[in-house]
């Protein structure tokens, strides 16, 4: 038969049920206040009883009964002292925890900004003919870097040249017309003082002369006209900077109109990058920046492991994005290299200031809870200690802490899941990454 069955269960459960209520029934019939009067008369009268029963023994038992209690208190003291003790069976199997340890080190401290970037050439054309007719030369090769005024390509250059002889010759024929006329005028000057002419036929011959100067003048225009138009045949580079993809061959008739043009034009030398950072870092950024400062800004890749180029920060916008808090600023880069290209995704790091004499711990030392920031501490016997401690800044994996730590202690990076205040420890070395 079952020692734990279901009737012996509810014969149990009501002999319980039984004994809590009439302990509840005498708690509730208790006069407590006169309890507590008669409580210390009692406990005397117990203990004059039991001295005056052990008293009323043979010497045997009372030797017998003190021994025994002496022995029973003599053995609890050495059971206990057994346990606490480091070759007791408890503490063997609890041997230290391994942990990971790094030194607090005393140093400069840089205070960084983060944002996202995009590569943007500060100036970009699209190379257009100024006049309509066949491309007759392309001068470039895709991606050439290019000077200002270097030859890029050539048009089709006979009729504006045609055009040129044109306005020359037609401003010789009316040069030569404005000689003869002049001669005539001194020739009426002097009949005039003669009293052989009339004053009307000096004033028009006088007048005619003045037309042919105007005509001269025109045709200078017209010629200088002419001249433009033919350098205009000359697709020159504007300004220094790389050309893109050629969008046009040679031998094809292009337009004025022609939105593609021929072919693109970026300055890379300088360039600059345009990023965004949280609204809440602008104040400390523009304290520098209005000194007139210079901030260093780094170019990284996407993975924020390599610096591609190092620039510094040239303008700040003067608006904050109201729907997502962000502000730009832009930075200029040398591109000596060429390593940047427009359009290119870049991680920005913006260089506020350099704290010296900072006191840095690693970043993953640092824990938190309910009682706020603090580390685990290691002292010379390898034991822990919890200690609080206040964070300035946090870069990656080195955080400013402004009080709670000295240079030289060595506080836990790894191995936190058992640690108590107080525990042993044995420090291991972290294997390299």
């Amino acid at each position: 038969m079952s020692l734990f069955n279901r009737h012996r269960l509810a014969a149990w459960r009501q002999a319980l049920g039984q004994i809590t209520a009439r302990w509840k029934q005498q708690l509730q019939q208790t006069n407590w206040s006169d309890l507590a009067r008669t409580a210390p008369g009692l406990l005397r009268a117990t203990a004059h009883h039991h001295v005056a029963a052990f008293k009323a023994r043979s010497r045997r038992d009372q030797w017998l009964i003190g021994g025994g209690a002496f022995i029973l208190v003599l053995s609890s003291f050495v059971l206990i002292g057994y346990l606490n003790g480091d070759g007791s069976p408890l503490k063997r199997g609890r041997p230290p925890i391994p942990v990971a340890v790094q030194a607090v080190t005393e140093g400069v401290f840089p205070i960084l900004v983060d944002g996202l970037g995009t590569v943007t050439a500060r100036r970009e054309v699209v190379i257009r003919t100024r006049l309509d007719g066949q491309l007759d030369k392309v001068l470039f090769q895709e991606g050439q870097m290019v000077k200002a005024g270097d030859l890029i390509a050539v048009v089709d250059p006979r009729v504006y040249e045609a055009k040129v002889m044109q306005a020359k010759g037609k401003l010789e024929q009316d040069e030569a017309l404005l000689r003869d006329h002049r001669i005539k005028l001194k020739r009426y000057q002097t009949l005039y003082k003669q009293d052989s002419i009339a004053r009307q036929d000096l004033d028009s011959q006088s007048a005619l002369v003045q037309q042919f100067e105007g005509a001269v003048e025109a045709d200078k225009g017209a010629l200088e006209d002419a001249k433009t138009q033919l350098s205009y045949t000359q697709i020159t580079a504007p300004f220094d900077g790389r050309l893109g993809l050629r969008k046009v061959d040679a031998g094809n008739i292009v337009k004025t109109s022609d939105a593609n043009g021929i072919v693109t034009l970026t300055q890379v030398q300088p360039i600059d990058v345009l990023f965004t950072i949280p609204s809440d870092q602008l104040p400390k950024i523009l304290a520098r920046f209005n000194a007139g400062d210079t901030m260093p800004v780094s170019a990284y890749d996407r993975n924020f492991r390599n610096i591609i180029a190092a620039g510094v920060l040239k303008s700040i916008d003067n608006v904050i994005d109201a729907t997502t808090g962000m502000v730009k600023l832009k930075a200029e880069f040398t591109n000596d290299d060429n390593v940047l290209f427009p359009n290119q995704f870049v991680n920005a790091r913006l260089l506020v200031e350099e704290r010296d004499k900072a006191i840095i711990a690693p970043s993953n030392a640092i824990l938190r809870g309910s009682q706020g920031t603090y580390v685990y501490v290691v002292a010379a016997d390898n034991t822990v200690a919890a200690r609080t401690v206040k964070v300035g800044g946090t870069q990656a994996a080195q955080t400013e802490v402004v009080e709670g730590l000295t240079p030289g202690d060595s506080v836990v990076v790894d191995g936190f899941d058992k640690l108590k205040p107080g525990a042993k420890v044995s420090v291991v070395q972290r294997p390299a990454r």
